[in-house]
């Protein structure tokens, strides 16, 4: 069983959100949640947010199947950041010149499941 929770637009540069993503990736989901409740970055908020979500929508997903849902089974399948649109802001300078400011956005996907399928799509790859 897997269950998907994505948020796009995220006020954070994919860089910075990626480094996130990347130190939880395949862990488990209880662990993932604790780690990120204490870590300093500030994309470590909507990150475990999303993954609270993911928690959620698959704790729905067994109910609705009549499944029995063990949180301590759950595990990070999948996780990515892809980069979102790029909001163009203009900052004056001196002598009437502008400069750009760049404010990036990112789409962050997590995909959480249980052990017997976070093998499966290990060994797939």
């Amino acid at each position: 069983m897997e269950a998907k929770a994505q948020a796009k637009y995220v006020r954070i540069t994919p860089m910075k959100a990626r480094r996130v993503v990347d130190h939880v990736r395949g862990m488990r989901a209880v662990d993932a949640v604790d780690v990120l409740r204490y870590a300093p970055q500030a994309a470590a908020e909507p990150v475990r947010k999303l993954l609270e979500s993911a928690v959620a929508n698959a704790r729905q997903s067994a109910d609705q199947a009549g499944e029995r849902f063990d949180i301590d089974a759950l595990r990070i399948v999948e996780s990515y950041v892809d980069e979102g649109p790029t909001m163009k802001r203009i900052q004056p300078r001196a002598q009437g010149r502008a400069n750009q400011i760049l404010k990036r956005t990112s789409h962050i996907t997590i995909i959480v499941g249980d052990a017997v399928a976070a093998e499966s799509k290990r060994r797939a790859r």
